[in-house]
């Protein structure tokens, strides 16, 4: 389906699920698409969930903004846009980019929300592993040769997760360019921002836009995440006091990547105590 958003754009997203059920929006990181839920999607949708798995503007096959907006503004007027379809208050689940979205979007806009799962992401990041994620959304604006040369790439910046035995997967992730090179399928101005909103670095906004969060909260934290620190966890627990806290072993910061089931099963079971399809 295509959503009208703002600026005048339409936004991507695969739908699946009883309309008339509860609704989950899944929202992504930077420099990702709507593929990286996969897993995730098709089992909200087996626990009863009517499910929207969005592109984020700028991102797979959703319009990228013409004036380069990629605000975090700009992204929870697109999330409110969407939300204004449903008949109900939806579930909110948010990656990174994603996560600071929701965030916002309750708290500084006062979106209507039934629960939000934030996933490996807080207020306050650590810098070492927001200077890593911007290195490599910054590098390779010439492109690949190959998909192998993309996943080889993705390899060397992730190497928690093993290299795929067939690296075509990625393709939905890439698009083949008139010059015959494969190019990360997202617009590079996401990152040219002095702020960016991936990774997320507005930490005082998200801290004051906590105050206006009072929804069912989870954080769904990759155990071996260079993201997300204790500290980190504490600052945003001291503003969101409802907050739950999900460790997941032998995850890093694609935590629903790494350890699908795991991440799977703990997201269904807090959105089944709080917002039951």
């Amino acid at each position: 389906m295509r959503y009208s958003i703002s600026e005048g754009l339409t936004a991507a997203a695969d739908v699946a699920g009883p309309v008339d059920r509860s609704s989950v929006i899944l929202l992504h990181g930077g420099g990702q698409t709507r593929h990286s839920w996969g897993g995730a999607m098709k089992a909200l949708v087996a626990a009863g969930y009517h499910v929207i798995n969005l592109d984020a503007r700028g991102h797979g096959d959703s319009d990228w903004s013409p004036i380069g907006d990629y605000s975090l503004d700009a992204l929870s007027a697109d999330l409110a846009a969407v939300c204004a379809t449903l008949p109900t208050p939806p579930a909110l689940v948010g990656a990174s980019m994603g996560g600071a979205t929701a965030l916002n979007a309750i708290g500084a806009h006062r979106l209507q929300a039934g629960a939000l799962v934030l996933v490996d992401i807080v207020p306050r990041i650590e810098a070492e592993g927001g200077a890593k994620i911007i290195a490599f959304m910054r590098a390779h604006t010439d492109g690949f040769d190959s998909v192998e040369a993309a996943a080889d790439a993705v390899t060397a910046f992730y190497p928690q997760r093993p290299r795929p035995a067939n690296p075509a997967g990625l393709m939905k992730n890439l698009r083949r360019r008139a010059d015959g090179r494969l190019y990360w399928h997202w617009d590079p101005r996401v990152v040219e921002l002095r702020n960016p909103a991936e990774p997320p670095r507005f930490t005082e906004q998200l801290l004051a836009a906590c105050e206006g969060v009072t929804v069912p909260s989870l954080l769904v934290r990759g155990l071996s995440s260079d993201i997300v620190s204790e500290a980190g966890i504490d600052e945003l627990r001291t503003r969101l006091p409802q907050l739950q806290v999900l460790n997941v072993s032998g995850a890093g910061h694609m935590v629903a990547g790494d350890k699908n089931d795991a991440f799977n099963q703990g997201v269904i079971e807090f959105l089944l105590q709080h917002l039951p399809p």
